[in-house]
């Protein structure tokens, strides 16, 4: 059983930034692709953005693409999300996932087996 643990949100101006990190523990951090998804109010989960067990194959909705940047330090069990050049609609819950598919192939039909609490980005105009 795999624990996440998010924090780094936080209110912040239009055009501003915030980095996000997420802690696991209970696994072999290194087998996992890590993703972060966002939820905003009334709206359904989507995804944001994901990488390989080593970091070298990132994935970015289109959304955020050129704007977030996903990372991992696999020594640390660590992954990150810088978020850049934010806007209002990036208002969300943010969470941190782990797939025990450490390859990604397709990142549509990746499933995600491990989920964190979440954390608060709020995002004023």
């Amino acid at each position: 059983q795999v624990h996440l643990v998010e924090s780094g949100g936080g209110m912040v101006q239009a055009g501003g930034s915030l980095r996000l990190s997420c802690v696991a523990s209970g696994g072999t951090f290194s087998r996992y692709s890590m993703g972060w998804f966002r939820q905003a109010p009334g709206k359904e989960r989507e995804f944001v953005a994901a990488l390989n067990w080593s970091g070298g194959s990132t994935f970015y909705s289109d959304s955020v693409k050129g704007r977030f940047i996903i990372s991992r330090h696999n020594a640390e069990n660590m992954v990150y999300l810088q978020l850049n050049n934010l806007k209002p609609e990036d208002t969300a819950v943010y969470y941190c996932a782990a797939s025990e598919v450490g390859h990604i192939v397709d990142i549509a039909t990746l499933e995600f087996n491990y989920w964190g609490q979440g954390t608060q980005v709020t995002v004023s105009s």
